[in-house]
């Protein structure tokens, strides 16, 4: 599913990725730990072809990224990649449901199926009383779902996550760790997490140990 090779990327004098070479199996759980500083967003942001590399090679599901342009990529990545990110990043002004339409109505499909399809998900995530309510409405273990549900919306094969248990409390926590095993086996979801939370990296099938811009374990 993922094929990273020798991935490289400096901010001006500041070499945050040295070579990172890491690879995912279609279906696995892989979390990615280490400490602040490590370069696991970045390296995260890269593999869903938010920022380029410097060197090294990528490939997504085996779409080669540096053989793509911009426009591609953005195609790419809204039909084949979900983000979860620590925040929802929900937009403010549209319901739950409108939230979880967006990525669907930006690739042009057809607003009543996505409409029924986007219903369909959060009635699974248990948010159908929810769906008309605004994110300032919302709880943070409901947002969160939201952000979920908004990454399933496209059908993706491949799910990456940054810190999604990072702003919760201990019961969401607990819930969005099991929702995100579930999810794996109800889609044959491939999940690559970032996260500092040792209990959520603990189940999944590997962890991956970054320090200093490099995978050490």
């Amino acid at each position: 599913m993922i094929i990273a090779t020798n991935i490289h990327k400096s901010f001006g004098a500041l070499e945050v990725l040295k070579g990172v070479n890491f690879s995912v199996n279609k279906g696995e759980i892989v979390s990615i730990v280490g400490p602040s500083g490590a370069g696991k967003t970045t390296f995260l942001q890269i593999l869903g072809s938010l920022d380029k590399p410097d060197s090294g090679d990528l490939k997504v599901d085996g779409i080669d990224f540096s053989k793509l342009n911009e426009q591609e990529l953005a195609k790419f990545r809204n039909s084949h990649i979900g983000f979860i990110f620590q925040f929802h990043q929900l937009l403010p002004e549209f319901t739950a449901l409108e939230n979880v339409m967006i990525p669907a109505l930006i690739a042009r499909k057809d607003s009543k199926k996505t409409m029924q399809k986007a219903r369909e998900i959060l009635s699974y995530l248990q948010l159908s009383d929810r769906e008309d309510h605004k994110p300032a409405e919302l709880s943070g273990g409901e947002k969160q779902r939201v952000a979920v549900a908004r990454a399933l919306i496209n059908d993706p094969q491949l799910i990456l996550a940054d810190e999604p248990s990072g702003s919760l409390d201990s019961k969401n926590k607990d819930e969005l760790h099991k929702l995100l095993f579930d999810l794996r086996t109800k889609f044959g979801l491939t999940i690559v997490i970032v996260t500092h939370d040792k209990e959520l990296a603990a189940l999944s099938d590997r962890v991956i140990q970054m320090k200093d811009g490099i995978i050490v374990n």
